[in-house]
């Protein structure tokens, strides 16, 4: 069976030396011949899967295809071969960012000498060996309902523990919350023998209970929290006064923060983790309101009431391991500072904001990082060392992230903690929560900081798996010197030697600009970016377009290049103020003197062991160029442009234009089709004759905002609604990213509100503010000048549901009744012989516009790829991707591209809603799904580099 797969080898290195060794069945393969297997025109050719390790059988797509445990063991010339089992999912709601974190494991530790098995435990505790491809879904209901027919499943807990005991070296959890951090799955693995990363379970489950934590630090002599614990619904409003009295809380408004505390291990629903389940109350009665009403709903039973803060900074700080063996030696890395900001009138609202689920994983501007904090030197090193004892004091092990507060000045709600850690002349330190499996997604905090330290992504997940292994005397093998070497940072500067290397490429990736999907920009950049690092004879440069507003001293718009820890941020606006304080002496010469501390602790250690090759990210300073001279650097050196800049002149034509007046080659279509598709309007004029051929356009109707600002909203609303015959409306920027600003209008009154968010210059419209119900709208900033109106489309409802409380699994629901179901589409390949990737149906979470979240945060939204049979039929699909490559050749698309368009399930009828030449580029990006159910299937690195190899084809 898997003869039939080209097999790809981590960093392809066959396109180097010709070897490649273990495939997903053990088999070993050799390619004599490495340098036939380059692009062809036809582009079927060029699909060749980079295939994962996974021993799952043969890696495919989400589709139709079935996982079957491959029992074949590593052979004995192989035996130093670490396999190591990934495990993501569990029950708790932030399973979905479970798979964000091990989408983001397997693509920076798996190499020639690290085999990665995966495998997935879903909401009820059934444990799956899955795909690695199910591991680039967006969400796990992107699979979940369709687990039994795609992976193994195993009966019991137990079972899937046996199963791990002889298949792999070492587990990998990356469970996060409920199983993953409360000892659950730590003790499962105890009971069986089989070794694991991380701490172990009885110091779990005493370090993720948060008023048990709390109770430990205060015995260790740390500043803690007051906090009254509400367990069950009969507690007595009488104790919880006294508790508001002895703390000198007003019990009419006294302020206190809720928080979700889970201690139990049995299995059952349950939101845990820090960014689930906390809020905020006022006074006694509203406490113990807030209290049951998370209780009641399930969430869990026990509730910690806390004194709620306020006047301090948050700050988290990663700490690793570097001891040997069961000695511990923690070191904590640069510690960050979580900056919590106002934008707008929607922001100010949130007076009580917390660092809640949607600040910490959607990039936006309603939360800043600083790495390291803007705290004191003193404090910093106060922080540093408090983490460092509490992770040893608490038994905890190779790595976990700690996070606090710090106040500047004191507080008398604390005053009884003198002479406890943590009170300092510059102010009081409070450590609040402790996380046994830190967030990995590729911007996550334990890369911030490593990488600020010398640490690359790879190197930092290599070095917490090995230092695990030192606990494993049988595993003693595999911690000699890694093949593995780390791949220097090479960036920065461009000097002549390096530029003069034979075979060396050079990359540009640029990201950013002042569109409202700038942060989405910084998101696609940084996972392609990382993806295209990957191959060896690949340099590349990641480069932030700063907005408009920052000017070089000609007048034009300025772009960065970037050393790998400034790329590592949350926003745009966060990169750019990194690159003016690195450039700062004062911060430049306070990060040098942090770095070089915590280096020198970490060498200290990780000399002495044989595993360890050095640090492999240098200490860069960002540059700073005029667009202009970008261009003639970019010409000078020879490099390829990867554009991801998201709408502006990323997508008018601007961009491209500038490059292909100096001859630089750059990835997507050429400047007139750009500015064709970004204009929506001309896009329907140019694909208006094609209705004969199954291709249809929507009516529209353009209005300036000027006008809207200035008509009254009825009299706008009846000459809308006349001239496109229809009676609910939906509204979007007319040059905008396809993101944002997108909302359905089913009223007068809808419409007003919408008038006033752009009078007010809304960042966000609240969800709900319409008569229909929907989530979170992401306005444009500034507000879009022209505006299009188009009569809302009509789909029909899909629900997806998976095994839950016992019943049985129903599927897909869907009632077919309008026949027409949303879909977006990737398309590939040069001018002409453009061709269309597997379509994929849009599921909407809530509302009926995608929100920002569904189309590019992994862990929400949900894609049917490829669509079900039980909803479109195959001749019918067909139908559908010639019509879609009949679009992207009209419009002289090349290089790659997104349509987005309605579907009709019957005749395969499309009707356009927008084409966009540079789509999201995010690790949950759709277009992943869709290059992985391919056959053989895509896998990103090597989907990028097609992308990227196809931009050298194009004739300027």
């Amino acid at each position: 069976m898997a003869s039939s797969y080209l097999s790809f080898a981590s960093k392809l290195s066959f396109l180097h030396n010709g070897n490649y060794k273990n495939d997903a069945v053990g088999r070993n393969l050799l390619f004599d011949n490495p340098n036939s297997y380059k692009w062809n025109r036809k582009f079927s050719d060029s699909c060749f899967s980079k295939t994962r390790c996974s021993g799952v059988g043969v890696t495919r797509a989400a589709s139709t295809t079935e996982a079957v445990v491959d029992d074949n063991r590593v052979s004995k010339e192989d035996s130093r071969v670490l396999r190591v089992g990934l495990i993501c999912g569990g029950p708790s709601a932030e399973r979905g960012i479970s798979l964000n974190s091990a989408r983001s494991v397997l693509d920076h530790i798996e190499g020639d000498d690290l085999q990665v098995s995966c495998y997935y435990i879903d909401y009820d505790m059934n444990a799956f060996a899955i795909s690695s491809a199910q591991v680039y879904s967006n969400t796990p209901a992107d699979f979940d309902f369709k687990l039994e027919s795609l992976a193994k499943g195993f009966s019991s807990l137990d079972e899937f523990a046996e199963h791990l005991a002889a298949s792999v070296d070492i587990v990998f959890p990356v469970i996060h919350g409920r199983f993953g951090e409360d000892g659950g799955i730590q003790e499962l693995l105890e009971r069986h023998n089989v070794p694991f990363v991380g701490t172990g379970s009885r110091e779990c489950r005493k370090a993720f209970d948060k008023y048990d934590a709390s109770l430990e630090l205060s015995k260790q002599g740390f500043i803690t929290v007051p906090s009254f614990l509400v367990q069950g619904s009969e507690i007595e409003e009488c104790e919880l006064s006294k508790w508001f009295t002895s703390n000198q809380l007003d019990p009419n408004s006294g302020k206190v923060d809720l928080k979700l505390v889970i201690i139990c291990l049995q299995v059952k629903p349950a939101r845990a983790g820090s960014s689930i389940g906390v809020t905020v109350a006022y006074g006694v009665s509203d406490s113990l309101k807030k209290a049951n009403d998370l209780i009641s709903e399930g969430i869990d039973d026990k509730i910690l009431v806390e004194i709620f803060l306020e006047g301090g900074s948050e700050f988290t700080a990663i700490v690793l391991d570097v001891g040997s063996g069961f000695d511990c030696h923690p070191v904590v890395l640069l510690p960050t500072e979580v900056e919590i900001q106002f934008h707008g009138s929607v922001d100010v609202r949130e007076e009580d904001a917390i660092f809640n689920y949607r600040r910490k994983y959607l990039p936006t501007q309603q939360v800043a990082y600083h790495t390291p904090p803007r705290f004191p030197l003193k404090v910093i090193e106060n922080i540093q060392e408090g983490a460092s004892v509490l992770f040893r004091q608490l038994g905890l092990r190779d790595f976990a992230r700690i996070d606090g507060w710090f106040f500047p000045n004191s507080m008398h709600a604390l005053s009884s903690s003198a002479g406890k850690f943590g009170r300092t002349e510059l102010g009081t330190i409070i450590y609040n929560d402790i996380n046994l499996i830190s967030g990995m997604e590729q911007t996550s905090f334990l890369f911030q900081q490593a990488s600020k330290v010398g640490f690359s992504h790879s190197n930092i997940l290599r070095s917490v798996i090995h230092h695990a292994c030192l606990r494993f005397p049988n595993l003693a093998s595999h911690n000699e010197v890694s093949a593995h070497l780390p791949r220097r940072s090479k960036s920065l500067p461009f000097d002549e030697a390096f530029n003069k290397q034979e075979g060396i490429r050079k990359i540009f990736v640029l990201f950013g600009g002042d569109t409202s999907e700038r942060q989405v920009s910084l998101m696609s950049g940084t996972n392609v970016w990382l993806n295209l690092l990957a191959f060896d004879e690949l340099d590349v440069t990641p480069c932030l377009l700063a907005p408009s507003d920052d000017h070089s001293d000609d007048g034009s718009r300025v772009v960065w290049s970037l050393p790998y820890s400034l790329v590592l941020r949350h926003t745009t606006e966060e990169v750019l103020d990194a690159c003016i304080e690195a450039i700062e002496p004062a911060q430049a010469t306070l990060t040098s003197h942090l770095r070089n501390q915590v280096m020198n602790d970490l060498m200290e250690c990780l000399k002495k062991h044989s595993w360890f090759t050095g640090f492999d990210i240098a200490d860069e300073q960002p540059v700073r160029y005029s667009l202009e001279k970008w261009v003639k650097l970019a010409k000078e050196v020879q490099a390829t442009v990867f554009i991801a800049v998201h709408g502006g002149i990323g997508e008018d034509g601007t961009l491209q234009s500038l490059l292909e007046s100096e001859g630089v080659p750059h990835t997507g279509p050429g400047a007139a089709a750009s500015k064709t598709c970004m204009d929506k309007v001309a896009t329907s004029l140019a694909l208006s004759h094609l209705a004969d051929l199954g291709v249809l356009t929507i009516n529209k109707d353009v209005r300036r905002k000027e006008d809207l600002l200035n008509m009254p909203a009825l009299e706008i609303w009846d000459e809308l609604i006349s001239r496109l015959q229809c009676e609910t409306l939906c509204v979007k920027p007319a040059r905008d990213g396809c993101s944002t600003g997108v909302a359905r209008l089913c009223c007068v009154e809808d419409l007003a509100v919408y008038i006033k968010a752009l009078k007010d210059c809304l960042l966000r419209i609240p969800p709900d503010s319409f008569s229909k119900s929907h989530g979170m709208i992401e306005m444009p900033s500034p507000p879009p000048e022209r505006l299009i109106f188009e009569p809302f489309i009509e789909t029909d409802e899909i629900v997806v549901s998976s095994k839950s409380g016992g019943e049985k699994a129903q599927g897909l629901v869907w009632k077919g009744n309008s026949r027409w179901v949303e879909i977006t589409v990737g398309v590939i390949g040069t001018l002409g012989s453009m061709r269309s990737l597997s379509p994929s149906v849009t599921v909407k979470e809530t509302g009926d516009i995608l929100s920002l979240e569904e189309k590019f945060q992994g862990g929400t939204g949900i894609n049917l790829t490829p669509p079900p049979a039980s909803i479109v039929s195959n001749e019918a699909l067909e139908r559908c991707k010639h019509r879609i490559e009949l679009i992207a050749n009209t419009l002289q698309l090349e290089g790659f591209s997104r349509i987005d368009a309605f579907l009709n399930v019957d005749s395969g009828e499309v009707l356009i809603i927008e084409v966009n030449t540079v789509p999201g580029m995010t690790p949950s990006t759709v277009l992943i799904h869709q290059a992985l159910a391919e056959q053989p299937p895509m896998y990103p690195h090597k989907f990028f580099r097609t992308l990227l190899d196809l931009a050298s084809e194009r004739t300027i």
